[in-house]
């Protein structure tokens, strides 16, 4: 099984300039707990909710100020959309990831989180 077949699709990415604000106003709305960050259209990391709530709780910023990329994780787990589910779950679990950005042509074109990976067992499991 390919990582395109079970991947969230044309995932909503944030800009790294953006204010914290944003990043929680999309999580929200998308009920998502990771965003790819782009620099214009360049993958430059992934932020978490666990991310923002971190950087919000060991210091006092403005979320309506603070860039994304104080809180974004740089160099984000990626993959291809040929990529096996089972070694990308693997590399997942071994290096605890939350997610894998899956990249094609230098594009952002998917991501695939651990609740893809539990919907994935939950429908093989039918």
């Amino acid at each position: 099984m390919k990582i395109a077949e079970v991947m969230t699709k044309d995932p909503c990415c944030v800009q790294c300039d953006a204010p914290l604000r944003e990043a929680h106003r999309l999580m929200r709305a998308l009920g998502a707990r990771h965003l790819p960050v782009l620099a214009g259209d360049r993958l430059v990391g992934v932020v978490s909710e666990r991310d923002l709530y971190l950087l919000e709780t060991v210091r006092s910023v403005d979320a309506g100020k603070e860039p994304i990329s104080q809180a974004m994780t740089e160099h984000p787990f990626t993959v291809a959309s040929a990529a096996s589910v089972r070694e990308v779950v693997r590399e997942m679990r071994e290096k605890r990831y939350g997610s894998a950005v899956v990249v094609e042509k230098g594009r952002v074109t998917g991501i695939f989180t651990r609740a893809d990976a539990l919907r994935t067992l939950e429908a093989l499991l039918k």
